[in-house]
């Protein structure tokens, strides 16, 4: 499977600090190089915040995730995979999203999926706000033919209905929209790390009517992270399965560069452990969404995405 193309270059041989950053320096190919139908798994990003409910920002994620990326090496140490060397890996660019017509941007991201599965591409997409995840789902579930399952590390449900009156979706919504449309078989849904203050009831008693099984905070203190994933892996089983993870899941004393971060999460090594407990599912997209540079400190919170990007894509691998 290695191929001397898709390997990023040694930062023994070039600093990583120098060249054109790409998600983990790997090769951008846009949407005419002849090597793109190679690709087994595809990085893009959804430079887009248009569904954001307060703090905006995270349409400027994937630039900053892109920079902290090149830190990436090419060996994950505690699992001993070089996921660049047993995948076909690249950097697919940014799709062009309106900022100002939400139909348009999330009509062209998904658009963009559509054609990266039709190439026999994996999509791993890095936002942008949570919405952005609706548009990788129908996309999927347009080429499949059929729900699948899914796994939300966050500290959110997303479960609501539509804002404002019931007209407007938003970073709130993505999967109670993705439940509606029949992207996701809500049977085959786990949601850990549901904490903070909320509007209402309404998000949890959807999700759990049609059978999603939410994991709220204390619940997995209670239990430990190795429980909670045994737990994820039991509820998604053998069949497809969806990644999404919000940053906002860690707690904001680790990753405070988020839109709307909640106290009391898990630390970055327990986030790290739970992505590396997805090892062996039939992961068939991925996603790390909500990263927003102007609430950052230092870059922390890109590095700390960056890293959890990196554990994703060797959990997608054998």
């Amino acid at each position: 499977m290695s191929d001397p193309f898709f390997q990023p270059p040694s930062g023994t041989d070039l600093p990583r600090y120098a060249g054109v950053p790409s998600f983990m320096r790997l090769p951008y190919l846009p949407a005419d190089h002849p090597r793109r139908a190679d690709v087994d798994i595809g990085i893009f990003g959804l430079p887009w915040d248009g569904a954001t409910s307060n703090r905006p920002g995270a349409r400027h994620g994937p630039r900053a995730l892109r920079d902290a990326s090149t830190m990436i090496r090419e060996r994950n140490r505690a699992t001993a995979q070089e996921p660049f060397k047993t995948a076909r890996i690249a950097d697919l660019g940014d799709v062009a999203m309106s900022p100002v017509d939400q139909d348009e941007a999330l009509g062209n991201a998904q658009s963009f999926v559509a054609g990266m599965l039709a190439q026999n591409i994996r999509p791993f997409m890095v936002g942008g706000d949570h919405l952005c995840t609706l548009t990788v789902l129908r996309a999927l579930r347009a080429a499949r033919g059929a729900p699948f399952g899914l796994v939300l590390l966050d500290s959110h449900t997303d479960l609501y209905p539509p804002y404002f009156g019931g007209r407007t979706l938003t970073h709130g919504n993505p999967f109670r929209q993705a439940i509606e449309e029949g992207c996701l078989d809500p049977t085959r849904c786990v949601m850990a790390g549901m904490r903070g203050t909320s509007y209402n009831t309404a998000d949890f008693d959807y999700g759990i009517e049609r059978g999603v099984r939410i994991m709220p905070i204390e619940e997995c203190m209670d239990l430990g992270w190795t429980k909670v994933m045994q737990i994820a892996r039991e509820v998604v089983g053998t069949g497809p399965t969806y990644v999404s993870f919000d940053i906002d899941f860690i707690d904001p004393a680790y990753a405070p560069g988020t839109g709307t971060p909640e106290v009391g999460g898990p630390t970055s090594f327990e986030a790290i452990k739970c992505v590396r407990a997805l090892r062996r599912l039939d992961i068939i997209g991925a996603d790390l969404v909500e990263v927003s540079p102007p609430f950052d400190n230092g870059g922390i919170t890109a590095w700390l995405g960056a890293s959890v990007m990196f554990e994703l894509l060797c959990a997608m691998q054998p």
